[in-house]
């Protein structure tokens, strides 16, 4: 990496958590659409920013490699570092690169591809509504801890078929591998390790169920690919999917324009969820890509070997591309929240995400109508993390209301 990263911003500390845009914004005007950043450990990379160039690196596998297996930069890491699991190279057919890529991801969207929308939107609904059940007499709640970061892993405990009192485990494990500190790389080995056990039993047991439909497609992945692309699913569906209704909620509470857009019916709840991905995308960050051999990209010199960071909140907002205003960005499905080319997300995961969003923010309307803060808007704080946009917690308030019929 060259000298340029002597002074540079850092994807972590205060200053990036409480306001991201603004450093992005900063980050642009001084450096362009490429800039130097350091990742927590003071480990460099560049910071993609604008969306032209995030769409290059994404199109061109064979410049910018999926896989670190080029990386110069293990020599700035610590063994406990909190983002070693998303780096270093682990069998599985998501972090694989160009034709070995093609090869093995057809069995993980295949499977993917199989999940009945219909039924999956009544469990998400009949889920939803056991959440609410279980505050709805009190008056009051935390929509993050209580039903936001619970409902998209409970309705992912189904596909995977894995039992729902694995749930609240799952979800403290998943919410802590993409934070910071030691916790983060505990909290992985840990869901690898159910999901290794998880690929055990359904080789003996097989069902109706995301693992068992990878396990029979015919290229015959391994125990630990399986596993691997298990917990990247995972970690991806449940923290993406959390936040993106958590951000949804939180704007539908402090900016009145996109409640009334919203409870009022000017707007469908999907219309109102694509302004979010373009406003407050819960994925800001993706690492990464490496360079395979030395280029130029954004008027920068990148080397051999280099890290490149997918600042893809950072691309949505590029004054290039961004709307001039978020009301004509209904229907533009343009946004770099799932990335783009061969690695970006599934298209049948964005459709899954976009099922458990939507019908969690339909029951919430109809449920909790005169939902509203219980505290000052400016008061919620964001979580420390380089990868996600989320809420701590979504303190709220509301009328105490009946349970529903649907039952535990």
């Amino acid at each position: 990496m060259t000298s340029t990263h002597q002074e540079v911003a850092t994807l972590y500390g205060p200053r990036f958590q409480n306001n991201p845009a603004e450093l992005y914004r900063q980050m642009r005007e001084k450096y362009g659409p490429v800039a130097p950043v350091l990742l927590e450990g003071d480990v460099p990379g560049w910071l993609v920013l604008g969306y032209r160039e995030v769409y290059y690196v994404t199109s061109n596998p064979h410049l910018f490699a999926r896989t670190s297996r080029g990386w110069h930069g293990w020599k700035h890491v610590s063994p406990d570092w909190s983002l070693r699991p998303y780096v270093e190279y682990q069998p599985s057919s998501i972090l694989t690169d160009a034709e070995e890529h093609q090869r093995l991801a057809p069995a993980l969207h295949g499977a993917l591809a199989e999940v009945d929308q219909v039924e999956l939107r009544s469990h998400v609904q009949r889920l939803a509504d056991q959440l609410i059940d279980r505050f709805a007499g009190k008056g009051e709640a935390d929509l993050v801890s209580e039903y936001t970061h619970q409902l998209p892993l409970l309705v992912l405990a189904k596909l995977f078929g894995l039992p729902d009192a694995e749930a609240p485990v799952l979800v403290r494990d998943v919410a802590a591998s993409a934070d910071e500190g030691d916790e983060a790389v505990r909290a992985h080995q840990r869901i690898v390790e159910r999901m290794r056990a998880l690929v055990r039993e359904k080789r003996e047991r097989p069902g109706g169920d995301l693992p068992s439909r990878i396990l029979e497609h015919p290229m015959a992945l391994s125990d630990d690919e399986i596993a691997t692309d298990l917990f990247l699913t995972m970690g991806a569906g449940q923290l993406t999917t959390a936040d993106w209704m958590g951000n949804a909620l939180r704007l539908m509470l402090t900016d009145d324009r996109f409640a009334v857009n919203l409870s009022g019916g000017r707007r469908s709840v999907g219309q109102a969820l694509n302004e979010v991905l373009w406003e407050e995308t819960p994925t800001q960050n993706f690492i990464g890509r490496f360079a395979t051999r030395d280029t130029h990209l954004g008027g920068h010199h990148i080397q051999t070997g280099d890290l490149l960071v997918l600042g893809l909140a950072a691309a949505n907002t590029d004054p290039h591309v961004r709307p001039e205003s978020y009301d004509n960005a209904v229907g533009n499905q343009a946004y770099m929240s799932f990335s783009h080319g061969e690695h970006g997300c599934p298209y049948p995961a964005q459709e899954i995400a976009a099922t458990i969003v939507e019908g969690g923010i339909e029951v919430v309307l109809d449920r909790l109508p005169d939902v509203h803060l219980s505290v000052p808007g400016e008061q919620l704080e964001w979580r420390q993390s380089v990868w996600m946009r989320g809420l701590i917690a979504l303190p709220v308030e509301f009328t105490p209301t009946h349970t529903s019929t649907t039952g535990w």
